[in-house]
């Protein structure tokens, strides 16, 4: 599991390029699908783009799990892992646009990233532990991994981290950019399928 992990954090930003294949080749997109799916995507970046807010690039890292500080704000104060479930819900929402082997794909991409992500953060809980010790197994025991909930935390845990717009988007440029040209792929498909083109000739 350790191995699997390790290996999955270095190539999680490939990793989801098969599904976003087979949901681009299968796609079968209707308005209502475009708008739901649109919808969730966002929510799923905005957790992400809320999260990298407070530490920029540092969540860029590929070949091994970077960390400055025990980051405890924003959404880390609600789950330990909101970059994480931000992804899930961005694929999850991409497959509602697409509609592509509905609901298979958007079934089967759910429990891979889900288990996906599960062993990268077996690895990365044994790092964040190795380094914060004490200060991390207080905020395991207070905030949970994938399920939000508002818990005070107690204050020799708490982040000092200042919130940077900036940094974050900087730092998502890449994950922005990829989303865009997928929803502009299915917006395109759709517009293909719909044969509005033959308005303009």
């Amino acid at each position: 599991m350790k191995s699997l992990g390790k290996i999955l954090y270095k190539y999680r930003s490939y990793t989801p390029i098969p599904f976003l294949l087979v949901m681009i080749v299968f796609a079968k997109p209707n308005i209502t699908s475009i708008l739901i799916g649109l919808v969730i995507a966002i929510f799923g970046e905005s957790i992400r783009l809320w999260g990298v807010s407070y530490f920029g690039s540092v969540s860029r890292a590929t070949t091994q799990f970077v960390e400055a500080s025990l980051i405890t704000q924003g959404p880390f104060s609600y789950l330990r892992n909101p970059l994480y479930l931000g992804n899930i819900i961005i694929y999850f929402g991409l497959g509602i646009m697409s509609l592509a082997l509905f609901p298979y794909l958007q079934i089967f991409a759910l429990i891979y990233f889900s288990f996906q992500y599960y062993c990268i953060i077996f690895n990365e809980e044994e790092y964040l532990y190795s380094k914060f010790q004490d200060a991390f197994t207080v905020y395991k025991s207070t905030v949970k991994r994938f399920l939000p909930q508002k818990n005070e935390l107690p204050e020799e845990i708490k982040s000092k981290l200042a919130f940077n717009i900036k940094s974050g988007l900087k730092s998502e440029k890449r994950s922005l950019q990829a989303l865009v040209i997928t929803i502009l792929i299915i917006l395109i498909l759709y517009l293909l399928d719909l044969k509005l083109w033959k308005l303009f000739l």
